[in-house]
Protein backbone atom coordinates (compact mmCIF):
# COMPACT_ATOMS: atom_id res chain seq x y z
CA UNK A 1 0.00 0.00 0.00
CA UNK A 2 1.14 3.71 -0.76
CA UNK A 3 0.44 6.06 2.11
CA UNK A 4 1.46 9.40 1.49
CA UNK A 5 1.41 11.97 4.43
CA UNK A 6 1.22 15.13 2.03
CA UNK A 7 -1.39 13.19 0.51
CA UNK A 8 -3.66 12.66 2.97
CA UNK A 9 -3.84 16.03 5.55
CA UNK A 10 -4.22 18.10 1.60
CA UNK A 11 -5.30 17.94 -1.75
CA UNK A 12 -2.45 20.58 -2.47
CA UNK A 13 0.20 17.40 -2.05
CA UNK A 14 2.37 19.50 -0.25
CA UNK A 15 3.11 19.58 3.51
CA UNK A 16 4.17 22.92 3.69
CA UNK A 17 1.23 24.59 2.44
CA UNK A 18 -1.32 22.53 4.96
CA UNK A 19 1.60 23.45 7.79
CA UNK A 20 1.15 27.01 6.93
CA UNK A 21 -2.51 27.61 6.09
CA UNK A 22 -4.20 24.61 8.59
CA UNK A 23 -1.52 24.66 10.71
CA UNK A 24 -0.04 28.28 11.28
CA UNK A 25 -3.28 30.33 10.01
CA UNK A 26 -5.96 27.78 11.07
CA UNK A 27 -4.51 27.14 14.03
CA UNK A 28 -3.27 30.40 15.53
CA UNK A 29 -6.46 31.81 14.63
CA UNK A 30 -7.95 28.89 16.78
CA UNK A 31 -5.78 29.81 19.41
CA UNK A 32 -6.76 33.39 20.16
CA UNK A 33 -10.93 32.04 19.65
CA UNK A 34 -10.28 29.81 22.52
CA UNK A 35 -8.19 32.42 24.13
CA UNK A 36 -11.35 34.77 23.60
CA UNK A 37 -14.02 32.26 24.16
CA UNK A 38 -12.20 31.84 27.72
CA UNK A 39 -11.91 35.29 28.83
CA UNK A 40 -15.71 35.47 28.79
CA UNK A 41 -16.23 32.94 30.76
CA UNK A 42 -18.14 30.97 28.52
CA UNK A 43 -18.48 27.05 28.29
CA UNK A 44 -15.76 24.44 26.46
CA UNK A 45 -18.21 23.54 23.89
CA UNK A 46 -18.10 27.12 22.87
CA UNK A 47 -15.14 26.49 20.99
CA UNK A 48 -16.25 23.11 19.56
CA UNK A 49 -19.07 25.17 17.69
CA UNK A 50 -16.63 27.96 16.42
CA UNK A 51 -14.23 25.89 15.58
CA UNK A 52 -16.14 24.22 12.85
CA UNK A 53 -17.23 27.98 11.41
CA UNK A 54 -13.18 28.85 11.59
CA UNK A 55 -13.01 25.08 9.76
CA UNK A 56 -14.97 26.25 6.74
CA UNK A 57 -12.99 29.54 6.96
CA UNK A 58 -9.98 27.40 6.68
CA UNK A 59 -10.54 25.43 4.05
CA UNK A 60 -11.98 28.75 1.85
CA UNK A 61 -8.16 29.54 2.37
CA UNK A 62 -6.50 26.53 0.72
CA UNK A 63 -9.35 27.10 -1.87
CA UNK A 64 -8.96 31.14 -2.81
CA UNK A 65 -4.80 30.77 -1.84
CA UNK A 66 -4.00 27.09 -3.46
CA UNK A 67 -6.74 26.30 -5.88
CA UNK A 68 -7.55 23.33 -3.68
CA UNK A 69 -11.17 21.45 -3.49
CA UNK A 70 -13.60 24.13 -1.56
CA UNK A 71 -16.37 21.20 -1.02
CA UNK A 72 -14.30 18.35 0.22
CA UNK A 73 -15.54 16.55 3.58
CA UNK A 74 -12.19 14.76 4.32
CA UNK A 75 -10.09 17.91 4.14
CA UNK A 76 -12.98 19.95 6.15
CA UNK A 77 -12.87 17.76 8.66
CA UNK A 78 -9.10 17.53 9.21
CA UNK A 79 -8.69 21.56 9.13
CA UNK A 80 -11.72 21.89 11.75
CA UNK A 81 -9.95 18.81 14.11
CA UNK A 82 -6.65 21.08 13.82
CA UNK A 83 -8.53 24.46 14.60
CA UNK A 84 -10.42 22.43 17.11
CA UNK A 85 -7.19 21.12 19.31
CA UNK A 86 -5.37 24.51 19.06
CA UNK A 87 -8.34 26.30 20.29
CA UNK A 88 -9.08 23.87 22.91
CA UNK A 89 -5.82 24.04 24.06
CA UNK A 90 -5.59 28.18 24.22
CA UNK A 91 -9.07 28.00 26.39
CA UNK A 92 -7.32 25.76 28.75
CA UNK A 93 -4.46 27.51 29.39
CA UNK A 94 -6.35 31.02 29.33
CA UNK A 95 -8.87 29.72 32.29
CA UNK A 96 -5.98 27.80 34.22
CA UNK A 97 -4.53 31.27 34.53
CA UNK A 98 -7.88 32.57 34.97
CA UNK A 99 -8.55 30.60 38.22
CA UNK A 100 -4.95 30.99 40.05
CA UNK A 101 -4.44 34.30 39.45
CA UNK A 102 -8.68 35.49 40.28
CA UNK A 103 -9.35 32.85 42.89
CA UNK A 104 -5.63 31.96 44.66
CA UNK A 105 -7.01 31.95 47.68
CA UNK A 106 -8.77 28.57 46.73
CA UNK A 107 -6.54 27.21 43.61
CA UNK A 108 -2.76 26.63 42.81
CA UNK A 109 -1.68 25.32 39.47
CA UNK A 110 -0.98 21.71 39.25
CA UNK A 111 0.79 21.31 35.71
CA UNK A 112 -0.04 22.93 32.85
CA UNK A 113 -3.71 22.48 31.93
CA UNK A 114 -4.89 21.96 35.62
CA UNK A 115 -5.63 23.76 38.79
CA UNK A 116 -5.97 22.22 42.52
CA UNK A 117 -8.00 23.42 45.44
CA UNK A 118 -5.68 24.86 48.33
CA UNK A 119 -6.46 22.76 51.49
CA UNK A 120 -7.29 24.53 54.41
CA UNK A 121 -5.28 25.58 57.23
CA UNK A 122 -4.51 22.89 59.60
CA UNK A 123 -5.66 24.90 62.82
CA UNK A 124 -8.76 26.36 61.63
CA UNK A 125 -11.71 26.22 63.26
CA UNK A 126 -15.38 25.28 61.46
CA UNK A 127 -18.23 27.27 62.70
Amino acid sequence: MNFNLPEFVSDERSLEIFLLVSVGMGGGAAWLAGRAIASTWRPWWHVALYMLILGLAVRFMHFALFQARLVAPHYYLLDSAVCLGFGLLGYRLHRVGQMITRYGWLFRRRGLLGWRRVPPPSGAETG
